[in-house]
């Protein structure tokens, strides 16, 4: 009896850790887009990160809704990994899953001013190595769908069935199956995780700064990779095996490559670069504020600020096109001349 009850204490447990990293990483999603949309900018946002990342989702996504709804994939899945045969996915996963493309997407389209009207910096586009991971990943889950094609045509069954002539690939596991064309997008959506973040480091590196970048969504992101990690242990605690993570290697990865790069950024944000938010970069150029981009100076007008000169917008303009005033006089001919015209109207009224 006592058993039963701290079994289910676990499994409450887990659920609720399962929706509070839902809740973390859902929630993660936000701050960059508000932080975007209140600077009217995506500069000093890596558009490399935003390009991979919708990638990466959509195909976690495919790959977690297989695990969680398909009869056929859920059984080869039983068949590799008999001591555990219940995939170590939720609901929430898939809600995740759900949100995270909807999120990503937005802050995607966020770098198309035509949408948006935001400013972002000059010729800003995706890297040469972005879009080879891009084609690359889309290239390596046609690969594995073709394999897969292949070893089902050889059993002389149909594509999708799991009965009948192709039922011996449950019983031999080794050969390629759809299960394997879910991995492939699972393990698309951990590469582009661990390159994603790269290129937002090196841009934080460069600019010596995080202000553009919002160090809330990593601390959310932080919190939803140990929810993830623990409620992962837990479930395989339950099973009593372990292949629950090793059966389930992109959930444990994730959480565990997004955890050591939010700990970089924090570094980078309440460390390295602390302080350096007070110079923030300018919406249009990348640099900062106070630093001239073609002069390398600070700019005149924060100098005379500074030394308690600054003069009226207009004066440079009013210097150039008014005459010298004459003495005993407050006034330049052009006054003079316009008070003139104006005497005359009223006397022609």
């Amino acid at each position: 009896m006592m058993r039963i009850t701290l079994e289910h204490f676990v499994r409450t447990i887990s659920e609720l850790l399962g929706w509070l990293y839902f809740l973390c990483w859902s929630g993660s999603f936000y701050p960059q887009p508000l932080l975007n949309h209140r600077r009217r900018s995506t500069a000093g946002v890596s558009l490399d990160f935003s390009t991979i990342n919708v990638l990466g989702f959509v195909c976690y996504t495919i790959s977690t809704a297989s695990f969680l709804f398909s009869p056929a994939i859920r059984a080869q899945y039983a068949a590799r990994n008999p001591s555990a045969p219940e995939p170590a996915v939720r609901l929430n996963d898939f809600a995740y899953c759900l949100h995270a493309v909807l999120l990503s997407s937005l802050t995607y389209s966020m770098f198309f001013p035509r949408l948006w009207g935001f400013d972002r910096t000059v010729k800003q586009r995706s890297s040469t190595p972005i879009r080879g991971v891009w084609w690359g990943s889309l290239v390596g889950v046609a690969g594995s769908s073709i394999l897969v094609l292949v070893a089902r045509a050889r059993a002389g069954g149909g594509i999708l069935d799991n009965d009948g002539p192709t039922s011996f690939l449950n019983s031999h596991p080794e050969r390629w199956d759809w299960i394997d064309v879910a991995y492939a997008c699972g393990y698309v959506k951990l590469v582009i995780t661990i390159i994603k973040y790269t290129p937002q480091a090196y841009i934080n590196f460069q600019r010596k700064s995080t202000v553009a970048f919002s160090i809330l969504q990593i601390q959310l992101d932080l919190l939803g990779g140990l929810f993830s990690n623990v409620q992962l242990i837990l479930d395989s605690s339950l099973q009593g095996d372990w292949t629950g993570v090793t059966g389930n290697p992109v959930k444990f990865g994730l959480g565990n490559v997004t955890i050591l790069f939010d700990i970089v950024f924090m570094v980078q944000h309440y460390w390295l670069y602390r302080g350096n938010d007070a110079t923030s970069p300018s919406p249009l150029a990348g640099v900062d504020v106070d630093v001239d981009p073609i002069l390398g100076r600070k700019s005149m007008d924060d100098f005379e600020e500074e030394n308690g000169e600054r003069r009226p917008l207009l004066s440079h303009a009013n210097s150039r096109n008014s005459a010298p005033a004459h003495s005993g006089s407050g006034h330049g001919p052009a006054v003079r001349d316009e008070a003139r015209r104006r005497a005359t109207v009223e006397e022609v009224v």
